[in-house]
């Protein structure tokens, strides 16, 4: 399939009112609800009794997707804590344990490294995709990720005739709602994650884990009735208005599309099964707090910029971002109809998949 270019999409960095460290909360939700979800899947899956541990060994963690803090620090102490607990629980030593940071090349290292907290571990950043290999054969023990695999690598590239259908109305709809925009999208997060999985597979020891949440969409129900089909609208809807008046051009607001999918829980089953490197230990929604509750429109403005301010930037220019976001942070009444109504909100799933012997 043709792709274009592969595309970076970091989220704002820095430690401002803008960035993604101080407008993160919902996505704390998610780990704070896996927490005693990843002590179980530590303390009863993760095998450490075939390598000779002792007080030389080095257990080695990956968090995949890590942007900047806090919620990555967060993540990773609540690990440590699980290996501590495993290997106590074992009368085993206390192993070293390092700490492998992984986002795109762009993202903001300095923010993270400079924010790192008090730690039981060593800490390392490591740049690049995680759709592909980043460290040697069988040397991880976990590898974790929260509110990341959405992301696919690349956005395809998609039948422009479609996408003409949608301009001639005289505003920008989300053109994933549209069969075949979906299905080459659907490709694409299809082939992305097997190569996740690949790649995860040759670095896991055997024995070692995989723990990850993801968003996915409610069974049966399309896109566009979701709560974030809706504000893909919302922001296209936004771009449209911006066009008309002059702010952007028509031609970047036509070609701008958020390199992202939600697959169905069967679909993510069907894949991880089919993949074959891994036996699936749990695979449950998770009861995230933050979904439960009500925020100010400035609250889901704030954390919309933070997570895709850094991809409008780089497609509108950073000089544009102020007035795109100006516009944006006007429609109060828009974005709390969106979260506040009756469309379905969609499910975040924790996944514990656990290498198996290599042949």
């Amino acid at each position: 399939m043709a792709v274009d270019e592969v595309v970076t999409f970091p989220m704002m960095g820095g430690d401002g009112t803008c960035s993604y460290a101080h407008n993160s909360q919902f996505q704390r939700g998610a780990v704070d609800a896996a927490k005693e979800l990843v002590r179980e899947a530590i303390v009863n899956k993760l095998d450490v009794g075939s390598y000779g541990y002792d007080n030389s060994y080095t257990v080695r963690i990956a968090d995949l997707g890590c942007s900047v803090g806090p919620n990555t620090f967060i993540s990773v102490q609540n690990i440590i804590e699980a290996l501590e607990l495993k290997f106590q629980s074992l009368s085993l030593p206390v192993p070293d344990f390092q700490v492998f940071f992984n986002d795109h090349t762009e993202n903001d290292f300095n923010t993270l490294f400079r924010t790192l907290p008090p730690r039981k571990y060593y800490a390392a950043g490591v740049p690049g995709s995680f759709h592909g290999r980043l460290f040697p054969k069988s040397t991880l023990h976990v590898v974790n990720s929260f509110n990341a695999m959405h992301w696919i690598s690349k956005t395809p590239k998609v039948n422009m005739l479609e996408k003409s259908l949608e301009w001639s109305q005289g505003s920008i709809k989300c053109t994933r709602f549209m069969k075949g925009v979906h299905v080459t999208f659907q490709a694409q997060f299809r082939s992305d994650f097997e190569s996740i999985l690949n790649a995860r597979a040759e670095e896991l020891v055997p024995g070692g884990l995989m723990v990850f949440s993801l968003i996915t969409g409610p069974g049966g129900i399309p896109f566009a009735d979701t709560i974030q089909g809706a504000i893909f609208n919302f922001l296209g809807s936004c771009l449209w208005d911006l066009a008309k008046m002059g702010v952007i051009s028509e031609e970047k607001a036509y070609t701008f599309n958020v390199p992202a999918y939600y697959p169905y829980v069967e679909e993510l089953e069907s894949l991880i099964q089919r993949n074959g490197h891994f036996a699936m230990e749990r695979m449950q929604q998770l009861d995230q707090p933050m979904r439960h509750k009500t925020f100010p429109a400035q609250f889901y403005l704030s954390h919309l910029r933070a997570a895709l301010g850094g991809l409008i930037g780089k497609h509108f220019g950073e000089e544009l971002l102020e007035n795109i976001f100006n516009h944006i942070n006007t429609k109060e009444a828009e974005i709390l109809s969106i979260h506040n109504g009756k469309l379905h909100k969609e499910i975040e799933v924790f996944v514990v998949l656990k290498r198996m012997s290599k042949n």
